[in-house]
């Protein structure tokens, strides 16, 4: 028969309190999904989709983002931009800008990385990343993917929309 240590009954009460107390939750995480139909004014039918993720920081001070695509010819920029659904608005921040496009086919991480405040630009120069969730809360922000083949004309097909192939609102 085993007898109960009391000098250790304090870290044993302290332990199983720590086990029943529920995760921190993880830090605030928005998603954008997009496709060609997403596009403003006119819908592109483009193979080429993509994801958006951004995660805020622990100190609200910055956002990590991943920006992978599938099946998309010649990215050549990646931003995010103030706008509802159903309009275009300003770019706000960079996330992918290639001196030349990505030539053909590319599937997988886009662009990955970091930002802060002084990253914002546009019409959101000198705003805090506060201001940039409220917007993205208030449904006011999206994602786009840009193309060129670097050939006129513009626009003249998957891998040729320089105004952006694929779109997402960031939810």
């Amino acid at each position: 028969m085993h007898t109960l240590n009391r000098s250790l009954l304090p870290l044993a009460v302290a332990a199983l309190t720590l086990a029943a107390l529920p995760a921190q939750a993880a830090e605030p995480t928005f998603t954008a999904e997009l496709t060609g139909s997403a596009n403003v004014p006119d819908p592109i039918k483009t193979p080429a989709s993509g994801l958006l993720e951004l995660t805020l920081s622990a100190n609200g001070q910055s956002i990590a983002y991943v920006l992978t695509v599938t099946d998309i010819e010649n990215a050549a920029e990646g931003d995010i931009h103030l706008g509802p659904a159903i309009a275009n608005g300003p770019l706000v921040v960079k996330l992918f800008h290639a001196g030349t496009p990505k030539k053909g086919k590319f599937s997988g991480v886009l662009a990955q990385g970091k930002f802060d405040a002084s990253d914002l630009t546009g019409a959101m120069t000198g705003a805090s990343i506060n201001d940039l969730l409220e917007e993205i809360r208030a449904g006011n922000a999206y994602v786009n993917v840009h193309t060129n083949d670097g050939m006129d004309p513009p626009n003249s097909g998957p891998g040729d929309y320089r105004l952006g192939e694929i779109r997402g609102q960031i939810k």
